[in-house]
């Protein structure tokens, strides 16, 4: 089998990815949105063709909103972000966007969130993560108890997480350098998406992971890294097809859908394609690594 014959190719690439988007991370950082540093969020429509957006921001320097970003949605629409704004201030800001009668303009959504709140919305993001992960381990390492030779079954739960962890990390790199080009912000839908990711991906590698424990079972004596990839093509094809079945829906999502989950449907789509490859590419060989120092000792 290819996978385990270049397994060091394998690793070696999934390292330079992880170490890459660590580097775009820290570079470039991530932008938190409204949902975690508070703001409030406008959306607007304009029934007779928008005005450009230079005007709108002359507009709005009028009132003492300080910064505020515009982001064209639809053909005629218009998404606004700006500071936590309080009543009086979004009625002169919506009053504003008509360009004193010029452009009949439709308020078509509202969202306002104080800084504390963000700040909750941050702390409990940050926990489902955590407690998402160490669920993780503690069933991986009772769903594989019984496997003890020739690797420890609570190995096959750090594996796990090392491979999941190669996951989000990649896609987060990945939106850090889009977040720097295109201002794309963090948001409760981006926190979503790596849940999504941690799940979806948790499911294709006990898949592979579970074939490997039914191969050791069938008594035959086969090297194990034999196994692990004997395994490994058994399941391909299947983990590979649910895999592009969710990317199909996510594609339309993308570049059909509200501005709003644009960026949801991207960091997912590419989670669930390094998921993918993580679950055959790089915990496969890392599996084999695994057996081959506990074989030296």
């Amino acid at each position: 089998m290819f996978i385990t014959k270049y397994k060091k190719i394998f690793l070696f690439l999934s390292t330079i990815l992880i170490i890459v988007s660590v580097i775009f991370i820290f570079t470039f950082g991530l932008k938190p949105g409204i949902d975690f540093k508070g703001g409030a969020l406008l959306e607007v429509s304009y029934a007779g063709g928008r005005p450009e957006i230079s005007l709108l921001e002359d507009a709005i320097k009028t009132l003492n909103i300080n910064q505020a970003i515009i982001q064209p949605t639809a053909e005629n629409d218009y998404l606004i972000k700006t500071r936590d704004l309080s009543e009086p201030e979004h009625q002169m800001l919506s009053k504003s966007l008509s360009l004193e009668g010029k452009y009949p303009v439709l308020e078509k959504s509202f969202t306002s969130i104080g800084p504390s709140v963000g700040s909750e919305l941050k702390r409990k993001a940050i926990i489902s993560i955590i407690m998402v992960i160490l669920a993780i381990i503690l069933f991986i390492t009772y769903a594989f108890r019984k496997v003890s030779r020739p690797v420890s079954s609570w190995k096959y739960g750090v594996i796990t997480i090392v491979t999941l962890l190669h996951d989000i990390i990649i896609p987060t790199g990945i939106f850090a350098l889009l977040s720097h080009y295109t201002g794309a912000e963090v948001d409760t839908l981006f926190v979503l998406a790596l849940l999504t990711i941690l799940g979806l991906s948790v499911h294709d590698k006990i898949v592979v992971f579970d074939r490997i424990r039914e191969n050791l079972k069938d008594g035959e004596r086969k090297d194990f890294a034999q196994t692990v990839g004997i395994s490994t093509s058994q399941t391909i094809v299947r983990s590979i097809n649910i895999t592009l079945t969710i990317i199909f829906v996510l594609v339309p999502l993308y570049l059909f859908g509200p501005e709003t989950t644009k960026n949801f449907a991207l960091i997912l789509t590419i989670g669930l394609f390094f998921g993918i490859y993580s679950s055959l590419f790089f915990a496969s060989p890392l599996l084999i690594l695994a057996e081959e120092w506990q074989r030296k000792k």
